[in-house]
C-alpha cells in the first residue's frame, strides 16, 4: 500500500529520504538529466511503499496564487504511484492555488485523468493546469 507523505522543501527529513534518489544517474535520466531543486517555497509529496521512497513530486508555490509541479520521479514510471501523489497535491494545495504542471509526454493521461488540461505543448513536455474552482 502506497502512503504519500507531505514534506516542506528544506526539512532535513526530505534530504534524508530523497538524497540517494536525486543523485542517482537512473533517476536523473528519467528526468531527462535535469537536476532536482528545492527551497523554502517547495513542498514535496513522497510516495512510500514498505518504508522505501518510490516516487516524489516537488511543487513550487509562487505568488501565493500558483503552485507548479515539475521534475518529479516515479519508480518504474508507475501510473498508480504518480496518481497517488497528484491526488495528495490536489488535496493539500488545490483549493488555495492554481496548480500547474510541467508534464512529461508519457504522463499526460495520468494528469488528464486527475482533471488537468493541456495549455501548452513542447517537444518532450506539456504544460497542464488544474483549477479546483
Amino acid at each position: 500500500m502506497i502512503e504519500v507523505k507531505q514534506i516542506e522543501g528544506t526539512d532535513p527529513e526530505l534530504y534524508r529520504l530523497v538524497c540517494r534518489l536525486v543523485m542517482n544517474p537512473e533517476v536523473l535520466r528519467q528526468n531527462n538529466n535535469y537536476p532536482f531543486k528545492t527551497t523554502l517555497h517547495f513542498v514535496w509529496f513522497l510516495a512510500i511503499d514498505n518504508n522505501e521512497v518510490v516516487g516524489f513530486l516537488p511543487v513550487e508555490r509562487r505568488d501565493g496564487r500558483k503552485a507548479i509541479i515539475n521534475n518529479y520521479y516515479i519508480l518504474d514510471e508507475s501510473a498508480d504511484i504518480l496518481k497517488a501523489m497528484i491526488v495528495a497535491a490536489q488535496q493539500a494545495l488545490g483549493e488555495q492555488y492554481l496548480l500547474e504542471a510541467v508534464v512529461q509526454i508519457r504522463d499526460q493521461e495520468v494528469f488528464a485523468g486527475q482533471g488537468f488540461g493541456t495549455t501548452k505543448v513542447w517537444k518532450n513536455y506539456l504544460k497542464m493546469t488544474y483549477d479546483a474552482a
